[in-house]
Parts: structure tokens; sequence; C-alpha cells
């Protein structure tokens, strides 16, 4: 299987499944067995035409006279991918991307009339490459969302608190490539050794520029194979998840509860901290996901951590104020790391109407798991107002015991004097993320 035919069976899967994650994607490379530069061509692929495909569309149905919606999903995505690597990947030929297109038409379709259809629509659009339709620029909000592939309602949310220049920076930020970051696992290893062994492997490696620990990889191919992760020498992860554990001001010995910690990477995090001292007790809705946190623990050697099964809606007998610190990372919409999973910018909004309230369920439930003068971290992987401020005014109104607390975090936010702070990934280039620190009124009796 190619790198092409690997990335358009995973855009066909997602036309026909309601859940998809880039786990469908490293599913096939794996079952494929693609090499390193194959597997790099397939993932960018699959990701450029998630993140251009509102555009992408535009330009294709202007070329096409059936509607898109009235193709086979199959004739559909390879339409998309020829034009993706026509607009997008200049180093390949428009030739070989139209060819390509066609090939897989020919190949993987029912109608034996497809590729042709594909090659008429692909080579009418290299004919008119440098002079495509020009975009309607008359409502600016509507301009950005088709050029940027984003709902309009969302980047009119986003418009309504940022600038024009800075609205641009982040839609531009979400369809960019993103890096894979990971955390040194400095419980058992040194930065340098982890980073002298990755290279070695054949990886770029770059340190963070303001995150000690942290190391950005290229040409990584499937990590999971590598011998640093066979080692468990590092764990993947952005560096907002690893600042909402920083924030939270750990210290070996704290008794600490993950209460939605699937896959672990915060109780990882939160292990890293404390020196692997303390207790830390990670908790998730689903049994199976309780293996895959004990698994990872187990490849980085952490003792600290216990995995367990928990809702975080429902009180748990013999936790009511027994930890020092809870983390609660609810679930969210994610509207945070579209740059990571393009896919979900096409969720209906309505979709999203009811996570305030199960997010202000799960933290009222957990606070009651605070101990007097302990710290209740709240924290999203999205940019609305309504699942991150709001939650945590409603939450504040209703429990007076506990108040907004100041932090410090390395890099450029330094101390949040406001004890909740957004981090936008067209500033800090992170994920986007948001962050409250509570603290809980009283002494530890």
């Amino acid at each position: 299987m190619s790198a092409r035919e690997a990335a358009l069976r995973t855009l066909v899967a997602m036309d026909h499944q309601k859940a998809w994650s880039d786990g469908h994607l490293k599913k096939t490379i794996q079952e494929e067995h693609l090499d390193r530069r194959d597997a790099a061509l397939a993932t960018r692929l699959c990701f450029g035409v998630l993140q251009n495909r509102m555009l992408l569309d535009h330009y294709l149905q202007q070329y096409s006279t059936m509607k898109l919606t009235k193709m086979e999903s199959k004739v559909r995505n390879s339409l998309r991918l020829g034009l993706y690597q026509m607009l997008f990947l200049t180093k390949i030929p428009v030739s070989a991307a139209v060819s390509e297109s066609v090939a897989l038409t020919k190949k993987l379709c029912k109608n034996p009339r497809a590729g042709g259809m594909v090659n008429g629509i692909l080579r009418n659009l290299a004919r008119h490459l440098d002079a495509l339709p020009t975009l309607d620029r008359s409502d600016p909000m509507a301009y950005l969302a088709l050029l940027y592939s984003h709902p309009q309602w969302l980047v009119e949310d986003w418009g309504n608190r940022l600038d024009g220049e800075e609205l641009e920076a982040l839609l531009r930020w979400d369809n960019s490539e993103p890096p894979v970051t990971v955390q040194v696992n400095t419980c058992r290893f040194q930065t340098p050794e982890v980073v002298e062994l990755l290279q070695r492997e054949g990886m770029a490696v770059t340190p963070h520029p303001w995150l000690a620990d942290c190391l950005t990889l290229t040409a990584t191919g499937d990590l999971t194979q590598s011998e640093g992760w066979r080692q468990g020498m590092f764990y993947p992860q952005d560096p907002a998840a690893r600042l909402a554990v920083l924030a939270a001001g750990l210290t070996p010995g704290c008794k600490v509860l993950d209460a939605c910690a699937a896959p672990g990477g915060k109780s990882f995090a939160a292990a890293m901290v404390m020196g692997d001292r303390g207790e830390i007790h990670a908790c998730d809705l689903h049994p199976h996901k309780k293996a895959l946190i004990q698994a990872g623990a187990d490849r980085l050697g952490l003792q600290s951590i216990t995995p367990q099964v928990a809702d975080g809606k429902k009180p748990r007998k013999g936790w009511g104020e027994a930890f020092d610190v809870v983390l609660a990372d609810v679930p969210c919409s994610g509207l945070g790391v579209l740059r990571k999973k393009p896919e979900i910018r096409y969720k209906a909004p309505e979709a999203l109407e009811g996570l305030p309230q199960i997010q202000g369920e799960i933290l009222a439930n957990v606070s009651t798991y605070v101990r007097p003068g302990g710290v209740l971290l709240y924290s999203t992987c999205t940019l609305r107002t309504q699942e991150n401020e709001a939650v945590v005014q409603a939450f504040l109104a209703s429990h007076p015991d506990f108040r907004l607390e100041a932090f410090r975090l390395p890099g450029p936010l330094g101390l949040v004097e406001a004890g909740q702070c957004t981090l936008w990934p067209q500033r800090l280039e992170t994920d986007g993320f948001f962050l409250a620190k509570l603290r809980k009124e009283g002494a530890h009796a």
C-alpha cells in the first residue's frame, strides 16, 4: 500500500464513522508496514486534507458538474488528495498528483468511469492553478472561515476575543503541521542521554526553548518502535499539558487525584514533578483505559501511580477531603488542539452545548475530594469561554470555600496573578489550553 492509498483509506473511514481519530491512520501505517518516509507522507496528506477540506471542496465544486455530495466517498477523497498536493505540497509535481489520484480511483472505486471524471476535474484545475477564482472578501469572517476551513461560528467566536491579525494567526496555526513533542522521564534518565540516543536513531532533536526536559522531534517514524521508547526514556506530551500540572504546585510526597487521567500523560508528569514520591490515583471512566494507564506507568518505571476506574461525576466513598491536589482535566470540545485533531472542527456546535454542564458536575464532585488547604486544578484543551471561565465562575459562585490563586509558569506566561489563564497557541506555540488553580480554604488537620 502506498502512502496515498493509506491516506485515502483513512479519509474514507472518517466519512463513514461517527468517531474518528488519528489512531485509524496509525493503525493503517502499522498494518501495512509503511517505512518512515511513506508514513510521514500519509500523515501529511491525511491531516492536510482534513485541515483544508472546506477550501478544497470550494474549488473542486467549481470545476465539477456533479455535486461533491453525490459522489462516492472514495472519489470525493481522491479529488481532495490530488488538489491538496497541487495547492500545498509544492515538491510533488502536479502531474504526479493527478496521475496518483486517478490510479487510486480506478483501483478502489466501483464506477468504472470515475477515473476519467477525476482525471478531467484535476487536469482542468491544474491548468488554472495560477488563476483560481478569487475568494469573496465582503464578509471578513466568512472569508477567513473558508480560507482556513474553520466553521464560521467558531471563527466569529474567536473573533470576539482576538483582533484580526491574531485571529488569522490562530487559524493558520491550526492548519500547520504538528511536531512530535515529548517529555523526558527525569525519574530515570538525564535529558542529554535521551537526546544522544534519539539522535543515534536518526531523529532530529530540538530542546524546547523555555520548558525544561521537553524535546521536539522530527523524522521519528513509528516512535513506539524506537529504543528510547522501549527503555521508557520519554512520553509524548505537549508543553501545554505539562504546564497544567506545573500550575498545581506539586511537591514530593503529595497525595494526588488525576480525575480524568487517560491516557495518563498528566499523571506521568505529576510523577516526574514529585520525583515518583507520593501517591497518584489516576482515574478514568472506562475500564480498558485503566490498563492503558498502567501500561504507560510500567514502561516508564513509575511506582507512585495507581490506575483506577471511577466516574468523575459520582461520589467515591472514602475519598472525601482525602487529596492534597486534584487534577480535573475534564472532557471538552478539544478546540484548542485542532492542529492535532483537525476533524474536530467539523462537529456541529449543537453537539457541544451540553459540555459545560458535564464539566460543572465533574468539578463540583471532585472538589469534595480536596482536603482543607488543598488545590483543585481545572483544565481543558479548548478555547471556548463557555467551557472555561464560565464553568469556573459558576463553580465559585456555589462553592465559597474555594478561591482562585495565583501561580507561576515557566516561559512567557510567568506569574499568572488572576489564577486562571488561556494558553493561546499562536502566542505560545503550544496546544490551546485553559488553566484555573483553585485553593480550598482551611488548613490540613
